[in-house]
């Protein structure tokens, strides 16, 4: 032991303590402190106390974790329960939303065109697979009073008309098709500009259709829209099928077209009105 004390290496380590210990001293009466017993243990031992406060936090953190697991579990639980109603209120809420909206609507309709008598807002349940002109079904039918050649439309304008109906559900061709034809006029220029509207295939893959056998002469411009002209019984009188969008002649030269961009985008449609009836068609109805 005696040989410890004289050896270099116990002279290092006395070097070192007193060293740190005249670091302590200094850095104490630096800051206006008196140096007494109780400063120097506190100076000395002050790393160790951080150390040690911060171990012991953490370990009453995991303390309480496992302590308290069940209790922040049933927390869990019931902020997920309230999460779950919240997200089911605003789900209702959309839906009241889009029903109050399809009401509106259907209010409008009634408003602008006071003669129709029409169906309550129909669903739309799916479009036919393959079907370039957009054909679709909806979840009314004969036990909701709708028939066959019913036009069916928006309040933005028409789309088409109903071509099979079962009890509850029916089927309807779009504006798209070149099977429906549609007696059409200028809104803008008047009844000097009218033509049939009539689908055709290259104009349908890009949701358009065509205003065909247009006088030559004729005076529509990009932006006119076009109307119903009502003349066949089957359609009411002016409602809205479509804008102008490109005025040409066909290939012959002997009379022009239009393409026309429908009101309606045909292939975003959720909700549509039929129209079961109409003053123009009572009054063939009447003549028969």
């Amino acid at each position: 032991m005696r040989e410890f004390f004289k050896s270099t290496r116990f002279k290092i380590l006395l070097g070192f303590l007193a060293f740190l210990v005249g670091i302590m001293v200094f850095a104490v009466t630096k800051g206006g402190y008196s140096v007494s017993g109780a400063s120097i243990i506190n100076t000395v031992t002050k790393p160790f106390r951080k150390v040690s406060n911060s171990i012991s936090m953490k370990i009453e953190r995991t303390l309480d974790k496992v302590t308290n697991a069940t209790e922040y579990y049933n927390e869990n639980q019931r902020l997920k329960q309230q999460i779950g109603e919240l997200n089911n209120q605003l789900t209702e809420y959309k839906a009241m939303k889009e029903e109050v909206e399809e009401l509106r609507k259907f209010v409008m309709i009634k408003e602008e065109h006071e003669d129709l008598i029409i169906s309550q807002p129909c669903d739309v349940l799916g479009y036919v697979t393959n079907d370039p002109f957009k054909s679709f079904t909806i979840d009314k039918g004969s036990a909701d009073g709708i028939g066959l050649h019913c036009p069916v439309a928006t309040a933005e304008g028409l789309v088409g008309i109903t071509v099979e109906v079962s009890e509850h559900v029916s089927t309807v061709r779009t504006i798209l098709s070149p099977d429906l034809s549609i007696a059409a006029v200028s809104s803008e220029s008047g009844s000097t500009d009218y033509g049939i509207i009539e689908g055709s295939i290259l104009e349908s893959t890009e949701g358009m259709t065509r205003l065909i056998h247009l006088d030559i002469e004729n005076r529509l411009k990009v932006g006119d829209l076009m109307i119903t002209t009502g003349t066949s019984g089957i359609f009411p009188k002016d409602y809205s099928i479509g804008t102008v969008t490109k005025v040409a002649l066909d290939s012959n030269g002997l009379s022009a077209y239009a393409e026309i961009e429908p009101c309606v985008d045909i292939g975003r449609l959720s909700s549509v009105i039929v129209i079961t009836d109409f003053d123009g068609k009572r009054e063939e109805a009447d003549e028969d």
